[in-house]
């Protein structure tokens, strides 16, 4: 993550055997989903760790410089299609924050957290990054929250996905007005994880592309099954 700031990183209680590693959505920052950590009322210490995207130009914004985890050049081009063509995604810059993110996942490793009971959640782009890698880990992790958001490179997917990682368990949420990124994607990503062979625990929501009160309390009793 060279030229990029070091993640913010609180931890609730002293050794924590838990992480959760936030990602946010385009545009925003590390700090976006700081306060998180004081709405979830978990039942074992846990290290968040909330990472900054790259600063990078975004097509679909004019090329405007911000922080992303990747390039947008066209979005839900065919919404709530699984058959989104990959020739539309930033497939090296997906596959750079990957990078970024597993860095953070063998940092955690390192520390003495053990796979299983490292979380990976994103909302929007950084829930997509959340997918995207967890997927494609050797040692299933403890769980994933994708918030907002889709499956990206859906078409290679099926062919990268390791097989243990089907333990992994998820946890998809939607605003059904979502203006940013359609209802119908989710729910289509949805259906391609359980055709993978996934457990999708899918929440939604009457709001946009947001997250609201209902949701994070669904969230924390989510977490708090697996968090013990």
């Amino acid at each position: 993550m060279a030229g990029n700031p070091s993640p913010i990183i609180l931890q609730t209680g002293k050794n924590p055997q838990y992480s959760i590693i936030w990602l946010h959505g385009l545009g925003a920052d590390g700090h976006d989903f700081v306060p998180v950590a004081d709405e979830l009322a978990l039942p074992a210490a846990v290290r968040y760790i909330f990472p900054h995207a790259p600063m990078r130009p975004v097509t679909i914004n004019g090329g405007f410089v911000m922080r992303a985890w990747y390039d947008i050049i066209q979005l839900a081009t065919a919404a709530g299609s699984q058959a989104e063509s990959d020739a539309y995604q930033d497939a090296a810059g997906i596959r750079a924050s990957q990078a970024i993110v597993e860095s953070l996942l063998a940092r955690e490793v390192a520390q003495g957290i053990v796979p299983g009971n490292i979380f990976l959640a994103g909302f929007s782009q950084g829930g997509a990054i959340a997918l995207h890698t967890a997927l494609r880990q050797s040692v299933p992790l403890g769980g994933v929250l994708a918030l907002s958001t889709y499956l990206p490179l859906v078409n290679s997917a099926g062919q990268e996905m390791q097989d243990v990682t089907r333990a992994t368990p998820i946890y998809m949420a939607h605003g059904r007005s979502d203006p940013v990124i359609p209802y119908a994607m989710g729910v289509a990503s949805r259906e391609r994880l359980l055709e993978l062979g996934y457990r999708v625990e899918w929440h939604d929501y009457a709001m946009q592309h947001s997250v609201c009160d209902a949701e994070l309390r669904d969230i924390e009793g989510w977490l708090s099954s697996r968090i013990k």
